[in-house]
């Protein structure tokens, strides 16, 4: 549902077009509803700010993903108060097949994140974390697309002008929307970010998804699958393919590659995606007349790849950031978890009395996100060069598969899952080398 503002009176011209000053200014805008976005929200209404959400399209809507969650991203869903009952299938683990070889992983035995994973569909996933938000208070206003910054005469963010879409406005007109701090979650476009001079880095790594969806006897399937074999004519590629069980009749499957190699870019990827289904056991499904999406296809921005995180009064979150994982190209639980960091971060900045207090205290939001993930994403960008040679590749897909206690020190790595104290031997060596890498800059 939209909520509606009332007008005030004063008007001002922003690049042409008529800018009308509007009663709803918060204390955080919140642009884009995405799971960063959304928990970033739910976080600092439930703190007691003034936060507006502002989302572009109406939910529900479509995002490209995998719709598999990990047990990392599990964590935040509960922690948001989220009812992961009914509607939502359960996986025990992570099926990998490679090398002539298939091995079912269960999700580790930890004390800090539960042992099962999820899969929901993006369009019901995001609406039910805007929701929470909007429940906690935060204000959501759907259909509202953010055009630019509104910039003090110190070039500092102090609100956004966007464009609602609204059939009986005029085409042109724009309202302003300001506050004391905004939050750019806005997806691995971030629109705002680029606005304020925020590009993306080069010197990270980068991925590239697509997917679709097939009405198959495996949609529920208790493991999420993941191929690791991904060959295009005799060329091995740096990533990986998917098939997830939705539970509802079909299974979302994909393929992911890494810009570490050459034939990112020079891939028709929807091309590659048809190739390798073909592979399949007809049985399964996986063919034209079951395909029940268009194919569809997003980037993945990996390891940080736009800093900094925080830059003239704006911070970033999720996608927006480059907070995709390297290892694995999940980015639902990172977006959650950033979100919950800023949140944290912006509620306690702005209960300082002073403009230079508060941008103090947002200005460390980049060292919590390093302290959090900085040594991980360094392993992880070593990681995808490594894989970006295809005999290396070959070597580690053919020797791992053959060793399951190997596989499942790599599950752990790959997907971020380790008890921070005590655990076991594999926990503290992963956790050793992330100590260890140095935070990127």
């Amino acid at each position: 549902m939209t909520e509606h503002v009332s007008v005030a009176t004063s008007t001002a011209n922003l690049g042409g077009s008529t800018a009308t000053r509007r009663d709803d200014d918060a204390d955080v805008i919140v642009v884009g509803a995405g799971p960063s976005g959304a928990t970033t929200a739910y976080y600092l209404a439930q703190a007691g700010l003034n936060v507006l959400l502002l989302e572009k399209a109406r939910f529900p809507r479509e995002k490209v993903c995998g719709d598999g969650l990990t047990p990392r991203a599990v964590k935040s869903l509960v922690a948001m108060g989220v009812d992961v009952g009914p509607g939502w299938l359960r996986n025990k683990g992570l099926r990998v097949i490679g090398a002539g070889m298939r091995l079912e992983m269960p999700w580790p035995e930890l004390d800090s994140y539960p042992g099962y994973g999820l899969v929901r569909s993006r369009a019901s996933l995001d609406e039910t974390l805007a929701r929470r938000a909007q429940a906690a208070g935060a204000k959501l206003l759907e259909g509202v697309t953010v055009t630019g910054p509104v910039l003090d005469d110190a070039g500092r963010i102090v609100g956004v002008t966007a464009q609602p879409d609204d059939p009986e406005r005029t085409r042109g007109d724009s309202t302003t929307y300001r506050a004391r701090t905004v939050v750019a979650a806005d997806g691995n476009s971030s629109r705002l970010s680029v606005a304020m001079g925020l590009r993306r880095r080069d010197d990270r790594p980068l991925g590239v998804a697509v997917r679709t969806y097939y009405r198959s006897p495996r949609h529920d399937d208790d493991y999420l699958e993941s191929w690791l074999d991904l060959w295009d004519g005799d060329r091995l590629l740096p990533g990986y393919g998917w098939i997830f069980g939705m539970g509802d009749g079909t299974s979302n499957v994909g393929l992911g590659l890494l810009n570490t190699s050459d034939a990112f870019g020079n891939t028709d990827y929807r091309a590659l995606l048809k190739r390798w289904l073909r592979s399949m056991p007809e049985e399964w499904g996986y063919v034209e007349e079951n395909r029940t999406e268009p194919v569809r296809g997003a980037a993945l921005p990996m390891g940080f790849n736009r800093t900094p995180h925080y830059y003239r009064g704006l911070l970033l979150a999720g996608d927006a950031g480059g907070m995709v994982n390297p290892f694995n190209g999940e980015g639902i639980a990172y977006a959650m978890e950033s979100g919950e960091i800023l949140a944290r971060t912006i509620a306690q900045a702005l209960a300082r009395p002073t403009r230079a207090e508060t941008d103090r205290v947002l200005r460390g939001y980049p060292r919590a996100l390093a302290d959090s993930y900085g040594g991980y994403y360094t392993l992880g960008r070593v990681f995808v060069q490594l894989i970006g040679h295809p005999q290396l590749m070959r070597f580690a897909t053919r020797h791992g598969m053959s060793r399951p206690a190997l596989m499942r020190f790599a599950l752990k790595l790959l997907a971020n899952l380790t008890d921070p104290k005590g655990g076991d031997a594999a926990d503290r060596v992963i956790n050793g080398m992330t100590r260890l890498a140095p935070n990127p800059r």
